[in-house]
């Protein structure tokens, strides 16, 4: 039966490929003749032939274009498309699931194929990735006020307002503040020792009260009460939060401002759970912005979060760094970098050379006398155009850096043969490709 009488057959009746082999075996079995091919070749080595070494011995010649692995033909010839003389497939099944190729010299000089050698090399840790600036939290002071009250007068006029360590914010008016000022009078006015304590804990009242250290003096000196007492800020910083208005009544649960010291900012950034092996606290960290081309800033990894965003599969790193001149505000996007020291004496090929297809890594290794054979590999860190090797590879291999993808596909068309002995039967290859 003619090669392509039985691609029909095996199209229409599964299962079929397999058995005719088979029924071939057992037709020669009974007869002492040439084979059904017409070669001389004995019974003997027909019989300890499996069934694919069988089925790629009698298969009918192919050529293919080097250029366009998509024409195939039966007869030598040139192809319609760019013009290239046809070359001859052949299937090494001594290859395991990924065939080698062997190619004419003259095509690997037309195909422009390169190769290096696998080397050990030393690669710097780093990643790469984005994040937003946000307050350091450690900064943020919240201001209450310490008894019920009204706020008579305000400094501040609204978010974002720069205000510095003891500027007036406002003056706040309290029944209870104001009785806790006539206990600390009747106190100093009481004669004797006994009564100094007395007036040691009216003061402390009033400074628990949130009263400022220069209103009790002037209370003290004046002996008189103030109707109001200043509100003073207790850090430098911008006004983040501003929850009050001249003439509102507040409570101790209400928080009346908040401000943000911007001399150091935090930067959260998200990072891969591949990328987290070598990552810990204290590495050192620079980051850009848009808004300040060419200007970088230097920090620290100061926290590492204790758990994984469960749908992104990142985990999250606090990134600080100094902010004296006020630049980098609060919500800007950032790049960064996290640098983790170098990695010795690594395992390494030219990035060019990774075939990435999103289900496996793979490398095409140079075996000499223009033979071919991809490999799977798994990769570790990558650093410029540097890629480390884990496994797959070994020092000294020389590997195909550039015209590598047109040896992988004409692997991947030669590597339906095996997929037949290695138990899927003949079944078409995943690409669509049949032989």
């Amino acid at each position: 039966m003619h090669l392509s009488a039985v691609r029909r057959l095996r199209g229409r009746v599964p299962g079929f490929f397999p058995a005719c082999l088979v029924a071939g075996v057992l037709l020669l079995s009974g007869c002492d003749g040439p084979t059904p091919s017409g070669s001389s070749e004995p019974l003997s080595a027909a019989l300890d032939d499996t069934a694919m070494e069988h089925a790629v011995k009698h298969l009918d010649p192919k050529y293919v274009c080097p250029m366009h692995p998509q024409i195939i033909r039966d007869e030598p010839g040139s192809c319609p498309i760019c013009g290239m003389t046809l070359v001859k497939k052949e299937v090494d099944i001594s290859a395991g699931k990924r065939p080698t190729v062997t190619v004419d010299g003259a095509i690997v000089q037309s195909m422009g194929v390169r190769t290096a050698s696998v080397s050990r090399d030393t690669l710097w840790k780093y990643i790469r990735t984005v994040g937003r600036i946000t307050y350091d939290e450690t900064r943020l002071v919240h201001v209450h006020p310490r008894a019920e009250g009204w706020m008579e007068r305000l400094s501040l006029r609204a978010e974002g307002d720069p205000v510095r360590r003891g500027q007036l914010l406002g003056a706040f008016y309290s029944p209870e503040i104001l009785g806790a000022q006539v206990d600390f009078l009747v106190a100093l006015d009481d004669a004797g020792a006994r009564r100094k304590g007395h007036a040691e804990k009216a003061r402390n009242r009033l400074r628990l009260l949130g009263v400022p250290e220069a209103t009790i003096r002037h209370i003290e000196e004046k002996r008189e009460t103030q109707n109001t007492v200043p509100v003073l800020a207790p850090a430098d910083g911008v006004v983040t939060m501003l929850g009050v208005r001249e003439g509102m009544y507040v409570s101790p649960a209400k928080e009346i401002v908040t401000l943000a010291d911007l001399g150091k900012i935090w930067v959260l950034v998200d990072v891969f759970e591949h990328q987290i092996e070598w990552l810990k606290i204290g590495l050192d960290a620079e980051i850009t912005v848009p808004a300040y081309p060419g200007r970088t800033w230097d920090g620290k990894v100061e926290y590492i979060y204790p758990d994984l965003d469960p749908k992104a599969r990142t985990l999250r790193v606090r990134l600080a760094f100094d902010n004296p001149d006020g630049l980098l505000k609060a919500n800007m996007f950032a790049d960064a970098v996290i640098y983790g020291g170098p990695k010795r004496d690594a395992l390494a090929i030219p990035r060019a050379a990774l075939i990435e297809t999103g289900e496996r890594k793979t490398v095409v290794k140079a075996l000499g006398d223009g033979r071919f054979e991809p490999v799977d590999v798994v990769t570790g860190m990558q650093h410029g155009d540097k890629v480390e090797i884990l496994n797959g590879l070994e020092e000294g291999d020389r590997i195909v850096v550039s015209g590598q993808f047109l040896i992988d596909s004409e692997s991947s068309l030669q590597a339906s043969f095996l997929r037949m002995s290695s138990g899927q039967g003949a079944t078409a290859p995943a690409d669509g490709h049949q032989h």
